[in-house]
């Protein structure tokens, strides 16, 4: 009988609550994205236009989870995206920029 006590957790990957949450979902898996692009693509100094606009991308899409996030674990995945965008995006700024080469 021990297991008629213990609730249901097995409802979803990203949401701890029982319902879905397509946008929220949506959201962590196009910052986590954005974050990994913007990371790797810092790495090589001529692609920092790849770099600085998938981080600022990242970041603002990860800010807008954030805010109407609804779970922890959305939360902690648009964390760790937030801050692979914000990485990329610093460093494809130290590297170049968003228009550098392009204007001016």
């Amino acid at each position: 009988m021990a297991q008629a006590l213990r609730p249901k957790t097995a409802s979803g990957l990203f949401a701890t609550d029982g319902k879905p949450h397509p946008l929220q979902d949506t959201l962590l898996v196009v910052t986590l994205a954005l974050g990994a692009t913007a990371a790797i693509s810092a790495i090589f100094h001529d692609l920092h236009l790849l770099s600085s606009w998938a981080g600022l991308v990242g970041i603002l899409t990860g800010a807008y989870g954030q805010w109407i996030s609804e779970t922890t674990r959305e939360r902690f995945g648009l964390i760790l995206g937030l801050g692979a965008s914000a990485i990329g995006f610093f460093l494809g700024m130290a590297h170049g920029g968003l228009f550098g080469g392009i204007v001016g």
